[in-house]
């Protein structure tokens, strides 16, 4: 199953076209759903795991493979379906976010599919707030749903969203004191992290849900000197996003004459030497790995430091 995977250098021409590749797979029934091949490493059967005493009810053990330890997740259980009960013939998908590996146990992997994020569509809105999905797809007549991984992984290992007492003394909030910073990330758990950390070191937010929505937003604030644009500082984007994703909404603000002084920052679960080559590509600040309130604070002052020499 290893070479299921596609190659990075075939990845990562599709990065840079708002294009990626998602792994189609099943869980407990019959719903076909999908996570995008950049965050998958391996696709293997899962070994004997590792019971761990008092561990999260949807951790089902640890495994070791290829000299690295790590937890086995079952991907069904998290997101509120039928727990799995083949484990033996179950696969296992060993992805990496937020420079963390993990396994997602699952029923059955179908297949890779080449897809635009034009394609992926957001969720509809009202009355699924609390669903574990970011976006849909429609493949050969088939609803694919995209899983909130960065949800999955919050409610289960949790996430430390405490800021520093460097960040948010009196001298950094004087650069960042009254700056709108517009947030562009597809995942609510996300987004919220994201704002949290803003707030605390005297930013104001904005959001949008993808790369499309935000460059709507700016496009309509800079054609009518809205006051919001002027108080804009930066923009913190995910890059996975539907419609649009972050390297494309990068590149178009890049190519607008109004907007190409924006400061724009990458923020994503992606990880890899891949994407600190994909900034300097479409023109992006700077690239930071999710999720660290520390690193995204320094991050954002540094910035404004630099807007503050500059004005």
């Amino acid at each position: 199953m290893t070479g299921f995977i596609a190659s990075v250098d075939t990845r990562t021409q599709l990065a840079g076209r708002n294009r990626m590749e998602l792994l189609l797979f099943r869980l407990s029934g019959k719903q076909c759903f999908g996570i995008n091949v950049f965050k998958v490493r391996e696709v293997i059967q899962c070994p004997p795991l590792t019971v761990i005493p008092k561990s999260h009810p949807v951790i089902r053990g640890m495994a070791h493979i290829r000299g690295t330890t790590m937890s086995v997740m079952d991907l069904s259980f998290a997101i509120g379906l039928s727990a799995m009960d083949e484990q033996q013939s179950s696969f296992l998908i060993i992805t990496e976010y937020n420079n963390n590996m993990q396994g997602f146990l699952v029923a059955a992997v179908d297949r890779i599919v080449n897809q635009s994020w034009k394609d992926i569509l957001p969720l509809p809105k009202g009355g699924i707030s609390s669903s574990y999905l970011t976006a849909v797809t429609k493949i050969d007549n088939e609803m694919i749903e995209i899983i909130d991984v960065e949800r999955v992984l919050s409610e289960v290992i949790g996430t430390d969203e405490s800021l520093s007492d460097e960040y948010i003394q009196s001298d950094c909030l004087d650069h960042c004191e009254k700056k709108l910073i517009l947030i562009v990330d597809d995942s609510v758990v996300a987004r919220n992290q994201i704002k949290r950390t803003v707030e605390q070191i005297g930013c104001e937010t904005v959001l949008a849900l993808d790369g499309e929505e935000a460059l709507t937003l700016l496009s309509g604030w800079a054609s009518n000197s809205d006051p919001e644009f002027e108080r804009l500082a930066m923009i913190i984007s995910d890059i996975e996003m539907p419609k649009m994703d972050g390297y494309t909404l990068t590149r178009n603000i890049r190519k607008n004459d109004d907007l190409k002084h924006l400061k724009v920052i990458l923020h994503t679960s992606l990880s890899g030497g891949f994407n600190q080559s994909m900034v300097s590509k479409v023109g992006a600040d700077e690239f930071i790995s999710k999720f660290s309130s520390d690193a995204l604070a320094k991050s954002i002052i540094k910035n404004m430091k630099a807007l503050q020499e500059m004005s």
